[in-house]
C-alpha cells in the first residue's frame, strides 16, 4: 500500500464502498479486498469536477508502460460486472485495477502478480467528459479536501 492517500471522486468512492459492502466473507482474495477498502478509507474524496483530468478514476482509459520490457498496454478501469480482459477492461477488484486507482500521468506503480513484481509508468489517462460519466448528486455529502493533489510513490500491490 502506498504512503500517500489516493484521490477519488465522490461518486467513485460511493460506488466502490457499496461494492465492497455487498461482498461477503467468501469473496475471492479477501486480502486484496481489504487493501482496496484501506485505500478508500485513506482516500481524499472530491467532487468529480475537482479531480484533475490526469488522475485515474473509474471508467478511465489508461496507457501504461512496463518499465522492464518497454511494452505499452491500454486498459479501462471498470466495475467487476463490466470486466473483459479481451477488451482490456480490468476490474477494480483485480490487483492491477486497485493498483491503478488514484494514480496520475507520470506516476509509477509496482504491481505484484504471479510471475513477480512489475513496475509500470502511467503514460496517459483519458476520461470521458463529466456529463458522460455521471457526476455525483449535488446533495451528496462532500468528502475531505486538501489543497494539493497527491503524487504517490510506487506501491506494491500483492
Amino acid at each position: 500500500m502506498r504512503q500517500n492517500p489516493i484521490l477519488v471522486s465522490e461518486a467513485d468512492a460511493d460506488r466502490l464502498r457499496a461494492l465492497l459492502g455487498a461482498l461477503d466473507d467468501s469473496a475471492h482474495d479477501q486480502a486484496h479486498l481489504h487493501q482496496l477498502k484501506a485505500e478508500l478509507e485513506r482516500a481524499i474524496v472530491r467532487l468529480a469536477d475537482e479531480v484533475p483530468a490526469d488522475v485515474i478514476t473509474m471508467q478511465a482509459r489508461v496507457r501504461v508502460r512496463d518499465l522492464a520490457t518497454g511494452r505499452e498496454d491500454e486498459y479501462t478501469l471498470v466495475l467487476p460486472g463490466e470486466a473483459d480482459i479481451a477488451a482490456r477492461r480490468v476490474s477494480i477488484l483485480a490487483p492491477l485495477g486497485t493498483a491503478l486507482l488514484g494514480y496520475r500521468e507520470g506516476d509509477e506503480v509496482e504491481w505484484r502478480m504471479p510471475g513477480g513484481l512489475r513496475r509500470l509508468r502511467i503514460v496517459q489517462v483519458t476520461r470521458e467528459p463529466l456529463s458522460d460519466r455521471g457526476a455525483a448528486p449535488a446533495d451528496a455529502p462532500r468528502g475531505a479536501a486538501q489543497s494539493s493533489t497527491p503524487h504517490a510513490p510506487p506501491r506494491v500491490v500483492s
